[in-house]
């Protein structure tokens, strides 16, 4: 049995009980220690514990046989490659750098389809709290417009209100966008990656085009909405973005928190006029957007 890195990868990141930084960090020592994938698979589950510091559940399940389901991971691996998904991982160079400066706790996996050199253009996001009002929308709508039109690339999500106003701005321009999911890839574009993201984006375009578009999930590509995904999903859109603006944000909620991340990794951050705690904002280094 040879493994290729990606397999290997792709093996650990559909491990139950194996978390990202975990996997981050078995790939990391394997590879100052030069330890091949096979190696690492021989060793004891001490070694496992106390060299690679790895809990307890991820041990138990790393010990569970596993020869079988080689097959099913190398031809979920055939399946990625023939539809031109990538898994990158917190340690390969092609791991997005905007992302590692910004968040201290990135993701360890992202799976990217599409157009990846929008990932080295001029990022903007606009983002909004949930329970926007439609002049917020409005608002969103029209920060998502000029964006476009000064040849930005807009990063948003697919299923709210407030960011599907955005997402479907590009579209009607010809341009770009970046779309980050809260679920896997599969989930959202279907068995052949080729649907757009949410109805009425389909109004505008019939089938996703990854030759213009970037879709980047931290979920696995099979897996549905759970738990907290729309919170990690909140924060890759905002660490994807060289500039970040807000209509509306909930008193101590996800946003607030997002706003803050962003002025201390000294991104621009523009605050609507009409939020009340714009001023706070502006003060903590925000720029107001005027009406």
């Amino acid at each position: 049995m040879s493994l290729s890195p990606r397999t290997f990868s792709l093996f650990l990141a559909t491990r139950h009980g194996l978390g990202g930084r975990s996997l981050i960090r078995i790939l990391v020592r394997n590879e100052l220690n030069s330890v091949s994938p096979e190696d690492f698979l021989k060793l004891d589950p001490s070694v496992w514990r106390e060299e690679y510091r790895l809990t307890k559940k991820a041990v138990d399940h790393l010990s569970l046989p596993f020869e079988e389901e080689w097959t099913a991971v190398e031809a979920f691996e055939r399946q990625l490659s023939a539809h031109g998904v990538r898994l990158v991982t917190a340690n390969d160079a092609a791991y997005p750098s905007v992302v590692e400066t910004m968040d201290p706790d990135p993701p360890s996996v992202l799976y990217m389809y599409g157009n990846e050199q929008l990932l080295q253009r001029k990022t903007f996001t606009v983002m909004a709290s949930r329970g926007s009002l439609p002049a917020d929308l409005r608002e969103i709508e029209t920060l998502a417009e000029q964006g476009v039109l000064q040849g930005e690339v807009l990063v948003t999500g697919h299923d709210r209100p407030e960011y599907q106003r955005a997402a479907v701005v590009p579209l009607r321009w010809g341009s770009p966008r970046i779309l980050v999911l809260d679920r896997g890839l599969y989930e959202v574009l279907g068995p052949d990656l080729r649907q757009e993201a949410f109805r009425a984006a389909r109004l505008w375009r019939y089938e996703f085009d990854p030759s213009t578009d970037l879709v980047v999930s931290p979920f696995h590509p099979t897996l549905p909405f759970m738990g907290l995904n729309n919170q990690v999903r909140d924060r890759l859109i905002a660490c994807l973005a060289h500039r970040l603006d807000f209509v509306h944000l909930n008193e101590g909620g996800v946003m607030e928190r997002l706003v803050r991340l962003a002025l201390k990794a000294g991104r621009p951050v523009r605050v609507s006029d009409r939020l009340v705690s714009a001023r706070r904002w502006v003060e903590a280094g925000a720029t107001r957007i005027d009406p």
